[in-house]
C-alpha cells in the first residue's frame, strides 16, 4: 500500500501498511503541520519527529533540511520499518529511525514536530511530552498538532503551566498548532502531575503522522 504526499516543495511516495497511523492517507492533521509549520532551524542540526509512524513528517523535515539529522521515534516497529524503507527510497541519508530508548543521551534537539498520539491518554501523553521536551536545547521549540475536540487546548494550558512557553499558532478544521518553547528549568527535571505519575510507558505510542 502506497500513499502520496504532495506539498509545494515536497513530493513523496510513502509505503504504509494495515497496524500504522492513518495507512489510507496522509493525515490531515500532520499535512496542515507540514503546510503551515514555522520554518526548521537550519544548519547541521538535531531534529525529531516524535511518533514517527511511516515518516511524512520525518522524511519532509530530512528533505527541507539535508544537513540536519532528524530522529525518527516510534515504539512501533512496522512503523519503524515503513519509515526507514520510505527515507531509503526517498534517497533521505539524514533519517535515523529508532525506538525511543535508542536516542542518546547527549542529543540535544534544535526542534520536535508531531502529530502526538492522543489515544494512548492524557497521563501517558504528559509523560510522553515531559520526557521529549526537556531534550530541546535552550532556543528550540516544539510544533504539535492537535484536535482542538481532543484537548488542544487543555494540553496548551498544562504546557504552559510547567514552564513550556506555548502559544496557539494557527487553527484550522478542528485542528490547532500549538507552538512551544523550551522551558527555562534544568534539563531532566520531572515534570509529571498525578495523572501522568501511574503512567507506565513514557515512550511514543504508535505514530500519529
Amino acid at each position: 500500500m502506497e500513499v502520496g504526499l504532495l506539498l509545494p516543495d515536497v513530493n513523496l511516495t510513502l509505503a504504509t501498511d494495515r497496524g500504522v497511523f492513518s495507512a489510507e492517507r496522509v493525515d490531515r492533521g500532520t499535512r496542515y503541520l507540514l503546510l503551515d509549520g514555522p520554518d526548521l532551524p537550519t544548519g547541521p542540526v538535531e531534529l525529531m519527529d516524535l511518533g514517527c509512524g511511516y515518516g511524512p513528517i520525518a522524511c519532509t523535515m530530512a528533505s527541507r533540511r539535508p544537513d540536519a539529522r532528524v530522529w525518527a521515534v516510534d515504539v512501533n516497529e512496522r512503523a519503524r520499518g515503513l519509515c526507514r524503507a520510505n527515507a531509503e527510497t526517498a534517497g533521505l541519508t539524514n533519517v535515523e529511525v529508532v525506538a525511543p530508548d535508542e536516542v542518546p543521551d547527549d542529543v540535544m534537539l534544535a526542534a520536535i514536530w508531531s502529530n502526538p498520539p492522543i489515544r494512548i491518554g492524557k497521563a501517558g501523553l504528559h509523560e510522553l511530552l515531559a520526557r521529549w521536551l526537556d531534550r530541546l536545547s535552550p532556543d528550540g521549540s516544539a510544533h504539535l498538532v492537535v484536535q482542538r475536540h481532543l484537548g488542544a487546548d487543555s494540553l496548551a494550558r498544562w504546557l504552559d503551566d510547567r514552564g513550556w512557553a506555548t502559544d496557539r499558532r494557527s487553527s484550522r478544521k478542528g485542528f490547532r498548532l500549538l507552538d512551544v518553547a523550551a522551558r527555562v528549568a534544568p534539563v531532566g527535571e520531572a515534570v509529571m502531575d498525578d495523572d501522568a505519575a501511574g503512567a507506565t510507558d513514557p515512550a511514543t505510542g504508535e505514530g500519529q503522522t
